[in-house]
């Protein structure tokens, strides 16, 4: 085996030495502050669990009335490395996603005077935003801390990362198999870059009809054409990043995937026009298993 400077797939960094820790510890305290939400019951945390891979593990996060939403809560973990926020890319930053939760009525369900009014209130925020900002509490701020906090979210030297980095023993022979098939299959061709993914648009169905097959068609499968309205965005959605995959079932925009098994299956189906043999898919998860990094020094 050996991991040379021309794979596909880059090591995260180890750390990322240029963020303003005082924002990240505010955005922090902010990212599980249910003040951020119209009744006070609910975090940016509590859909984004970090010790759950970032997610909250339900085909659709619970909302604000204890309402369902109609898409696949995605991991925050590695989300500052993403091209695009949301599945359908409607948020060029990780500040400008933060108002699609705020004003979702059946996430946050609130507005940003409604928090800047709350924090305002908070003897703790105000000195802490004076601290950093000269305005002070502003919804402009409460964005900026938010996301330098998630940018944070890193989670690096996950065992394929240090066997890229070198250490050939990182990762064993069938682990690495699965890799070639990886690559092999044309896996990589969506799912490569530091994040294995979240730097393009792809079209779910590619070689045959997901949305055919899955029925029940909903708004939230319209992808980027919900966005743009041009009909060859029509079920193009951001690639996911596949890093820490195993720890963020259930997979897709729809959370229709429970295991990691059947995720790669109705990838090879759909994606590849192929049935993959069962061996084949075994070493692929195996692989996929490899990509679960590490958050402030400990194993996801």
């Amino acid at each position: 085996m050996f991991a040379g400077s021309d794979e596909p797939i880059r090591p995260l960094p180890l750390e990322l030495p240029n963020l303003d820790q005082r924002k990240v510890a505010l955005g922090k305290m902010l990212f599980n502050d249910v003040q951020m939400s119209h009744d006070n019951s609910i975090a940016c945390a509590n859909c984004h669990q970090l010790d759950h891979g970032g997610i909250d593990h339900l085909k659709y996060s619970v909302g604000f009335h204890r309402q369902i939403g109609d898409i696949n809560t995605p991991t925050v973990f590695n989300s500052g490395f993403n091209f695009r926020q949301f599945w359908n890319g409607r948020a060029a930053t990780l500040e400008e996603q933060i108002n699609g939760p705020i004003h979702g009525p059946r996430e946050m369900a609130t507005t940003w005077n409604e928090v800047v009014s709350k924090l305002q209130k908070d003897s703790t925020y105000l000195h802490l935003f004076a601290d950093i900002y000269q305005d002070r509490v502003t919804a402009k701020n409460i964005a900026d801390a938010v996301a330098t906090f998630e940018r944070s979210l890193i989670t690096p030297n996950s065992r394929f990362d240090r066997f890229l980095r070198g250490d050939v023993q990182a990762i064993s022979g069938y682990e690495f198999a699965g890799y070639k098939l990886f690559k092999s299959y044309g896996c990589i061709s969506c799912h490569q870059g530091m994040n294995i993914g979240g730097n393009m648009y792809e079209k779910l169905g590619i070689m045959n009809d997901y949305f055919s097959s899955k029925g029940d068609i909903s708004a939230a499968d319209m992808g980027r054409y919900a966005v743009t309205k041009i009909s060859e965005h029509m079920h193009e959605f951001k690639v996911p990043s596949l890093r820490n995959v195993d720890r963020t079932a259930p997979y897709f925009h729809d959370g229709s995937a429970e295991t990691l098994p059947a995720a790669v299956l109705i990838m090879g189906k759909y994606q590849l026009g192929l049935d993959l043999p069962g061996d084949d898919v075994a070493s692929i998860v195996a692989f996929l298993k490899t990509l679960t990094g590490e958050y402030n020094g400990r194993p996801l």
